[in-house]
């Protein structure tokens, strides 16, 4: 079992999981989206004045939302207007993105877990694969997402963009190494505490240093009067798509290196049966 192999089922799950991903953001995020843009528009055209409002809606009666940024580049006011549809944004923007994070996970969680085998005790490749995805969901996404969760439109200072960004990345690398750790000397205490003693073991440090870290990590509150509704189903949304692109690649990764695991197995039988004959 290559490295490539385990690279080219991890490109086939990414791309599943990235179709998976649109759906779900498409038909449970969008919509909160949608209301926090409307939201962040009316509060602009309330501070700005209906002369002043920098977005352009379609006629409504006409087919829906014609919602377009518009970005001037050039000297001394004169340069090209690019702008960007909603409607293009929403559907293959969105695609577009979910597509590339998930073949970029999934290769990555490919690479990692083809990198593991026979270094995760007993477990078979497909079982360390499993292992290796769910500790990447909780160390990558889930933990920091605890911390750090994401905001709608209209959420959040554009000056302070920077450091809620560093501070996010920041926090994500202190629980993906520290989950490193923590597997790692859960391995090293399974043969003297045996795996139950190891796994508590290793899961116990990994908690006191991220919640350790999540006290001394700033504390990111820049909500204002935005409608705790709409924020949280928006979170809640958010964190289903998280869920769906890495459980859809644990799914497809764990089954597809399996299935290479059995046969690999299989053909090494007959060759050593065939061998002793």
């Amino acid at each position: 079992m290559t490295a490539r192999a385990f690279l080219i089922r991890g490109l086939i799950a990414g791309l599943v999981a990235g179709i998976a991903t649109f759906f779900v953001a498409y038909s449970v995020g969008e919509p909160h989206v949608e209301t926090a843009i409307v939201l962040e528009e009316s509060g602009t055209a309330a501070e700005e004045g209906p002369a002043d409002a920098s977005h352009n809606h379609g006629d409504e009666a006409a087919g829906g939302h014609n919602h377009t940024h518009s970005h001037t580049h050039g000297d001394e006011g004169e340069g090209e207007d690019t702008e960007v549809s909603r409607d293009s944004q929403r559907t293959w923007g969105l695609l577009t993105g979910s597509l590339a994070v998930g073949l970029a996970l999934g290769g990555i969680v490919a690479l990692v877990a083809a990198g593991t085998i026979g270094r995760m005790g007993r477990l078979q490749p497909g079982q360390s694969t499993a292992l290796i995805t769910l500790l990447g969901f909780v160390a990558f996404a889930l933990v920091p997402f605890l911390k750090y969760p994401a905001n709608p439109p209209a959420v959040g200072s554009g000056d302070t963009i920077g450091d809620r960004t560093a501070l996010y990345f920041g926090f994500v690398i202190v629980s993906v190494l520290t989950a490193v750790a923590a597997t790692y000397v859960a391995l090293r205490l399974r043969n003297r505490l045996g795996t139950y003693g190891g796994v508590v073991a290793g899961a116990a440090g990994y908690l006191a240093v991220v919640v350790v870290a999540g006290q001394l990590f700033a504390t990111v509150n820049e909500v204002g009067d935005f409608p705790a509704d709409t924020l949280w189903f928006f979170r809640r949304a958010s964190l289903f798509t998280l869920a769906t692109m890495w459980g859809v690649i644990g799914v497809v990764l764990t089954g597809l290196v399996g299935r290479l695991y059995a046969a690999q197995t299989e053909r090494a039988q007959r060759r050593a049966l065939a061998a002793s004959l």
